[in-house]
């Protein structure tokens, strides 16, 4: 009898393996909101830096709850809630206080369009989530550029700064069209790869491993140069991104096609 009672039990707080991913959540929203407390301390290469450091921790809370067993909607919508903030609002007011504040008139508006951009770029994303009809997603592709990529993007501007010395990556003049620039790709219905649409042959394996160690030493020894070379690679990527996408469709057109005549 006391152990059918405790059977019916209704089970009391939250499980250790459901708490873990979103705990990173939070630990990304904070550590990336730190990086507004840096740039109002002008410390540029900590407030680039705590951004950099929430897109890592963003990319681990997913995997965690895969790896756990742990997915919740609670989870999807706090882990949103932390990108609007920490790839949103943060990156806009950095690169306000590094640069378009002294824009007159608009500096504080075209500010806003990175946390706009990013806010509805969540508010798509949360709205299609159940929907069956996302051609991009089923295709292997994302629409549009995801919000960490847009927020280390938008700061291309400060890592060209950091490495160079040269003010003109500061003037307004660059910094305000680029900025954006990155929240209408964010936005838009551009098809960019995601890690599903990425395949390695066989044979590159081992090299590809080599690689990737060594990008994880450059970001650490030569931080900004290597962030940089990363931004211009990715919007170099967007064209073929696009055309794989094309080609990807077309070929399914086909198929259906043919599988309409065989029907016939």
């Amino acid at each position: 009898m006391a152990d059918k009672m405790r059977q019916d039990r209704p089970e009391r707080g939250i499980s250790l393996r459901a708490f873990t991913p979103n705990a990173v959540t939070a630990l990304a929203l904070c550590v990336g909101l730190s990086g507004v407390r840096f740039a109002f301390l002008e410390n540029w290469v900590l407030a680039a830096g705590a951004v950099v450091l929430a897109g890592i921790l963003d990319g681990l809370d997913g995997r965690i709850a895969r790896l756990l067993n742990a997915q919740s909607r609670f989870g999807a919508e706090l882990d949103s809630l932390s990108d609007v903030i920490a790839f949103g609002v943060t990156p806009a007011l950095i690169m306000f206080f590094w640069s378009l504040q002294y824009m007159p008139h608009f500096g504080w508006v075209l500010s806003l369009t990175m946390a706009v951009g990013c806010a509805l770029r969540l508010a798509r994303f949360n709205a299609q989530i159940d929907d069956d009809d996302q051609p991009h997603k089923s295709a292997g592709f994302l629409t549009g550029i995801p919000a960490p990529v847009g927020a280390g993007l938008a700061m291309l501007p400060l890592y060209l700064w950091m490495v160079t010395g040269q003010e003109i990556f500061r003037y307004y003049i660059v910094v305000a069209p680029w900025i954006v620039l990155i929240a209408f790709l964010m936005i838009s219905n551009t098809a960019t790869y995601s890690w599903s649409s990425l395949r390695l042959r066989k044979n590159i394996r081992l090299e590809a491993l080599a690689g990737f160690a060594l990008l994880g030493v450059l970001l650490i020894s030569s931080p900004w140069i290597t962030l940089s070379a990363i931004s211009i690679f990715y919007i170099i990527l967007i064209p073929f991104s696009v055309r794989s996408y094309i080609k990807v469709k077309r070929q399914r057109a086909m198929a259906q096609a043919d599988a309409r005549n065989s029907a016939i």
